[in-house]
């Protein structure tokens, strides 16, 4: 490889902007982050997780509201609306009320056929406390049976903590929380998409029927189902419509998500949202919380999640690769030609020791090429990764300083996946 120059002052102003890390085949585009707005008259509207790793703690203290939505059937055109009647004498016994059963009984439906295949999920984690001794944190998520045999769906952020922590384990719930749990390994997980993939040693379990999201409409009813605040409320049922699709909540991701207006509350992560037949639509995966914000709530279309996960489990026992760079989401290919820069992905970070830094490749390169594949964007290079094997030695393109540069990068593996 030519000798690299050191000018890079054609990169000063890119930014990291939390980007993806490419340590793992998974790491594609950018994890689901904080929805960032401009302040106006109004208070910003803060997407959050919904992990219950930190609602658990938020909750000492705290206070649940519970809230009936009355008028619901407004909604449907061929429903009979609720009709109140009273009495000249306005006394209450003498109150009549009139419900169409059909909302409710669309909710009862779907929650018995799919109730066994929303599990719950327990992270415990060793972590140090403030006066230097060690103490255990735990966190509780949901999860969906995917296979008879043991397979687990969830967010990522739901394990997150016990992956990344130290004498960490992962239970499984199903039923509910006094039932039998079962210990759980990490299969492997999409930090970008916020997916993971875990496995129990189980069968005859029950899987959920799986959807289309590519069919699903404005208005249509959805319902979802999760540990709703935590493992004590195992198989919370909420029900709403479909407020939006193809909905981006953050600037770092380009990820498309599902809104609704179902109630989406901590503990609910990882949990199933369903359409009216009980098929699987989207993971539930995080909520934009504010005082001016009410019933935004969001969800991973299934399509994606189906994708993404059926790769894991392709991969589950074989070894990982390992590249060792992050890259900006801010840089996508219009903004890098804008500019006048060859489209690719722009390097915000490298990790030392890494294959990509013993190559030499450095922040504030463009990689413009990886292993034959063209880098047209950020979120190809992700791909590109994921068809190598550890121990191959790849050529990379790049581009820095007006020059493009090829190097060779013998990758290895990451059995963190």
């Amino acid at each position: 490889m030519s000798e690299f120059e050191n000018n890079n002052q054609n990169y000063e102003n890119f930014e990291d902007n939390q980007p993806p890390s490419y340590t793992t085949p998974y790491q594609n585009y950018a994890v689901p982050q904080r929805a960032k707005k401009t302040k106006k008259s109004h208070s910003t509207a803060v997407v959050i997780v919904s992990s219950l790793l930190a609602a658990v703690i938020g909750l000492t203290g705290g206070v649940i509201a519970m809230v009936s939505v009355f008028g619901i059937n407004h909604l449907f055109g061929n429903q009979k609306q609720t009709e109140i009647t009273e009495s000249s004498n306005n006394s209450k016994s003498n109150v009549t009320i009139n419900v169409d059963e059909n909302a409710s009984s669309t909710a009862e439906a779907v929650a018995a056929k799919c109730t066994e295949s929303v599990v719950g999920i327990r992270t415990t984690t060793s972590v140090m406390s403030f006066f230097g001794g060690a103490q255990e944190q735990t966190g509780d998520g949901s999860g969906v049976v995917y296979t008879a045999d043991g397979y687990i769906i969830t967010n990522y952020h739901v394990i997150s903590s016990a992956v990344n922590g130290q004498n960490s384990k992962i239970d499984v719930f199903i039923g509910d929380s006094n039932s039998k749990s079962y210990p759980a390994t990490v299969v492997g997980y999409n930090i970008s998409c916020d997916l993971a993939v875990l496995k129990i040693d189980a069968n005859g379990l029950t899987p959920i029927e799986i959807g289309d999201s590519s069919k699903l409409k404005v208005g249509q009813v959805v319902v979802t189902i999760g540990a709703s605040g935590g493992l004590e409320f195992m198989g919370s049922v909420t029900y709403g419509i479909i407020s939006g699709l193809d909905r981006t909540v953050s600037t770092n991701s380009q990820l498309k998500l599902i809104q609704t207006d179902a109630a989406i509350n901590p503990g609910n992560s990882g949990g199933a949202l369903l359409d009216s037949s009980g098929k699987l639509v989207g993971i539930n995966s995080s909520k934009i919380a504010s005082v001016e914000f009410e019933g935004m709530g969001f969800a991973i279309p299934v399509n994606t999640v189906k994708e993404k996960c059926d790769k894991i489990i392709s991969h589950d026992g074989s070894s990982q690769v390992y590249f060792g760079v992050s890259v900006s989401s801010t840089y996508t290919s219009d903004v890098l030609e804008f500019y006048g820069f060859p489209v690719g992905a722009v390097v915000s970070s490298v990790a030392d020791g890494s294959p990509a830094a013993n190559a030499g490749i450095e922040r504030g390169d463009i990689i413009t090429e990886f292993n034959g594949t063209q880098i047209t964007e950020y979120t190809v290079l992700g791909d590109a990764l994921y068809d190598c094997e550890p121990d191959q030695t790849v050529k990379v393109t790049i581009y820095r300083s007006g020059r493009l540069y090829d190097v060779d990068v013998k990758l290895t593996s990451d059995t963190s996946n």
